[in-house]
């Protein structure tokens, strides 16, 4: 598989990387051993790198990942989040609470120094604090961490958080059915060598085409639970997008990938291949909840290029479909 350097870390990454919530929580029950094999099959097909964070099944996702490597040496560059354990007001980003969340990820990972940690979708008073960030700025020259970046939820926060000196990376949602970030936040980024970390590149399954209007999720998927938003942002479940719009979306992009891709490409596959074909991406972490998942999607990562036509395709599709829904949301 391709690999592209992560911003300024320095380190060489698989353009298609695997997003590991799902092996924590809200995406219905994965067991331990099934999350392993998930791992296991990524890491065979060349995915070297992985996303979690440390309220992702209250830290599981984490632990089941450092058991891992340290189990099979499979060399994968690791990134976390932190800042989701406490209620989301700027107090909240202290050095005390900064050192009690990267210990604990520290013992969860099994690691010394963690390769990456990202703030987690913080709230907007958090991108001022220069205090913030001098903290992080900390944690580095302490060998607590390597590098750090910031997972956003909106364009306008990453343009903010472009303006800090040391962050190396943004992690942001962008699919086909979020094209802003292509038009405000990959050139910035890639001018200021800050890695870009594509998430939800499927739209939270809409993407692969396999949901209809009667489809039905887990009461613990947050695909259930989170529809309108009440237990986080709305834009992290189908991108924001009204689940019937973005069915007849889906349908619609899956006869771009029949007219344009090449033969076997899946819908999932050719959203992923879109995505990680941006040279301003610099990999792409889509979840995987079995095998089968896994390894088609790190598959994505050889699908040959799939041409002006399929991607003024995804353009005229987001905005005649997608665009008044979410565009000036996020």
């Amino acid at each position: 598989m391709e690999t592209r350097t992560l911003g300024r870390t320095g380190y060489d990454v698989s353009v298609v990387g695997l997003g590991t919530w799902q092996l924590g929580a809200d995406w219905g029950d994965v067991s331990e051993d099934d999350a392993r094999t998930v791992l296991e099959a990524s890491a065979e097909e060349g995915v070297t790198f992985f996303d979690t964070a440390d309220v992702y099944g209250d830290g599981r996702s984490e632990q089941v990942i450092g058991r891992f490597l340290k189990e099979t040496g499979f060399d994968v560059t690791v990134a976390t989040k932190m800042g989701r354990r406490a209620d989301q007001v700027l107090e909240s980003y202290s050095m005390d609470n900064f050192r009690a969340w990267t210990d604990r990820s520290r013992r969860n990972l099994g690691v010394d120094t963690l390769d990456l940690v990202q703030l987690h979708c913080p709230p907007d008073e958090v991108y001022e604090s220069d205090e913030v960030f001098d903290g992080l700025d900390t944690l580095v020259d302490q060998g607590v961490m390597a590098h750090y970046g910031v997972s956003v939820e909106t364009v306008a926060q990453a343009l903010r958080a472009l303006e800090r000196p040391h962050v190396a990376t943004i992690q942001i949602i962008v699919n086909a059915f979020r094209l802003k970030p292509l038009e405000h936040v990959l050139p910035q980024a890639a001018a200021a060598d800050v890695g870009i970390i594509a998430r939800v590149p499927l739209a939270s399954g809409l993407l692969s085409g396999k949901y209809d209007a009667t489809t039905t999720f887990a009461d613990d998927d947050h695909r259930s639970f989170n529809r309108k938003g009440e237990a986080f942002d709305v834009g992290e479940t189908f991108s924001g997008v009204d689940f019937g719009t973005g069915v007849e979306a889906a349908q619609e992009f899956g006869r771009l990938v029949e007219e344009h891709a090449a033969t076997g490409t899946t819908s999932a596959q050719a959203a992923i291949a879109w995505l990680w074909q941006q040279p301003e991406v610099s990999t792409v972490i889509p979840g995987a909840r079995n095998t089968e998942q896994a390894r088609s999607n790190a598959r994505a990562g050889s699908v040959p290029d799939l041409g002006d036509g399929f991607r003024q395709g995804v353009r005229d599709l987001y905005d005649e479909r997608i665009r008044a829904q979410v565009h000036d949301r996020w």
